[in-house]
């Protein structure tokens, strides 16, 4: 009788363990920490570091190395959550003027409507031109 083979976790299988124990915990770790905590996820630990660095090359995780204090993380974590906050107020902004002038109206779904019925004839007579390409002069003269 053949026995059959546990199979091991392809590389998105892994990616998502190991990301579950950061979601989980919301908790900065060390790749040693993470060598001890993904076997438990189903991760061997060898292959640790690889599926880390692939996170990080994919901006799923935040990698640094921090020197003698913290307060390094937490300056940049400020830093960061500053500038994307002000990023955020600039995309409100540039969102709302984007909507100035396309309230609804019944002149816009008109507008609308005129634009989808020329559409519509449009690719219409595309399509009727492209039946009749063979006869082309500029294809027949390409051909000779």
């Amino acid at each position: 009788m053949v026995g059959s083979k546990k199979r091991g976790l392809s590389l998105e299988e892994k990616r998502e363990k190991m990301l579950e124990i950061f979601y989980d915990s919301q908790d900065f770790y060390l790749l040693k920490e993470l060598e001890k905590l993904g076997p438990k996820k189903g991760v061997i630990s060898q292959s640790v570091k690889d599926v880390i660095q692939s996170l990080v090359d994919d901006d799923l995780v935040l990698k640094d190395k921090i020197g003698s204090s913290l307060r390094n993380v937490s300056n940049k974590l400020g830093s960061d959550l500053k500038s994307s906050k002000k990023r955020l107020a600039e995309l409100i902004v540039q969102r709302d003027n984007l909507k100035k002038g396309r309230e609804d109206s019944d002149e816009r779904e008109e507008a609308l409507a005129e634009l989808k019925t020329v559409e519509t004839k449009y690719n219409e007579l595309k399509s009727e031109m492209g039946q009749f390409a063979d006869n082309d002069p500029a294809t027949l003269e390409a051909m000779s």
